[in-house]
C-alpha cells in the first residue's frame, strides 16, 4: 500500500493507444482509404499506358495548375499584408475591444462560402458600387471591368480565406510575452526595431500556419474563379470538378488531383525548410 501511494496508480499500458485510436480510425476510413481507391483510379485508363492521365495533367493541364498556384500564392500574400496588421492591432492595441474584433473576424462564416462569393459578384458587376467608385477616381478607365477578371478572382480568394490568416496569427501574438518588448525598449530600442527582433520572428508560427491554411484551400478552390472569373481564369479545381462530374473522365480527374497534391506537398515543404518551423513544435 506504501508502495502504491508513493508511486501513484499504475498506469494501464494500452491507455495511449485507446485514446489516439478514434483518431487513427478516423483518419484511416477517412483519408488513408480514399486515397487508396483515388489512386487505383487514377491507374484504371482503357487505352494508352497507365500513366495517361498524369501525362496529359501536366501537357494538357500545366497552364492551369500554374495559374492556380498563382493565384493562391497572390491571396496568401495579400492576405499576409491585410491580416497580420489587423492581427497585431487586436493583439496589442484593441483593449476592451478585442471580443468585438474577433466576433467581426469570424462574423463571415456564420454565412456560406457560395453565398459570400455571390455578394462579391454583386459587388465587382459592372453595375456595382466597386466599378463605380473606381471609375470616379479615375483608377479604372471608362468601360473598365473587375467582373470576369484575375482581379476579381483574387480578390475573392484573399477574402474568403482571411480570417484562417487572422487567426492563427493572432494566437502567436497573444501568447507572447509583454515583458520582452519592455525589455527591448529598456535596451534602447526603437520601437520597429522592437517588432523586427521580437514580436516578428515569435508570431512566425503563426504566419507560417495561417499561411498553410490559405494557400492550400486557394489553390484548389474552384468556386471563386467559377463565379467571379472567365473560361481564362479557370483554375485545376475547376478543371477537377468539371472532369469528375460533367466529363466523367475519373482516371484523368483522379490523376489531376494526385498531381495537386504532390505539387501543394512539394511547395509546403519548401517553404517550411526556409521559414523554419522549430516554434511550432
Amino acid at each position: 500500500m506504501a508502495g502504491i501511494a508513493a508511486g501513484g496508480a499504475r498506469q494501464n499500458p494500452i491507455a495511449p493507444y485507446l485514446l489516439v485510436a478514434p483518431g487513427v480510425l478516423w483518419l484511416l476510413f477517412f483519408f488513408v482509404v480514399p486515397l487508396i481507391a483515388l489512386g487505383e483510379t487514377s491507374v484504371a485508363v482503357q487505352r494508352g499506358p497507365w500513366y495517361d492521365g498524369f501525362q496529359r495533367a501536366f501537357t494538357t493541364y500545366g497552364t492551369h495548375f500554374f495559374r492556380s498556384l498563382r493565384y493562391a500564392l497572390a491571396a496568401t500574400l495579400f492576405a499576409i499584408a491585410l491580416g497580420y496588421p489587423l492581427a497585431y492591432f487586436m493583439a496589442f492595441r484593441s483593449g476592451r475591444f478585442k471580443n468585438l474584433l474577433l466576433g467581426l473576424v469570424i462574423l463571415p462564416f456564420f454565412t456560406t462560402f457560395l453565398v459570400r462569393t455571390f455578394a462579391w459578384k454583386t459587388i465587382l458587376n459592372d453595375n456595382g458600387p466597386a466599378v463605380s467608385l473606381l471609375t470616379t477616381l479615375h483608377i479604372l478607365p471608362q468601360g473598365g471591368r473587375l467582373l470576369d477578371t484575375w482581379v476579381a478572382v483574387i480578390g475573392g480568394l484573399t477574402y474568403n480565406f482571411l480570417p484562417f490568416m487572422i487567426m492563427p496569427i493572432y494566437v502567436s501574438l497573444e501568447k507572447i510575452d509583454r515583458r520582452l518588448t519592455e525589455a527591448a525598449q529598456d535596451l534602447y530600442s526603437s520601437p520597429f526595431r522592437g517588432f523586427l527582433k521580437v514580436v516578428l520572428p515569435l508570431s512566425l508560427p503563426g504566419v507560417f500556419a495561417g499561411s498553410l491554411l490559405t494557400f492550400i484551400p486557394a489553390t484548389g478552390d474552384f468556386i471563386n474563379a467559377e463565379l467571379l472569373g472567365s473560361p481564362n481564369q479557370r483554375m485545376i479545381g475547376t478543371v477537377i470538378q468539371n472532369q469528375f462530374l460533367q466529363v466523367r473522365d475519373y482516371p484523368l480527374a483522379a490523376s489531376l488531383s494526385f498531381v495537386l497534391m504532390a505539387v501543394i506537398t512539394i511547395g509546403v515543404l519548401a517553404y517550411a525548410k526556409i521559414l523554419g518551423t522549430e516554434e511550432l513544435a
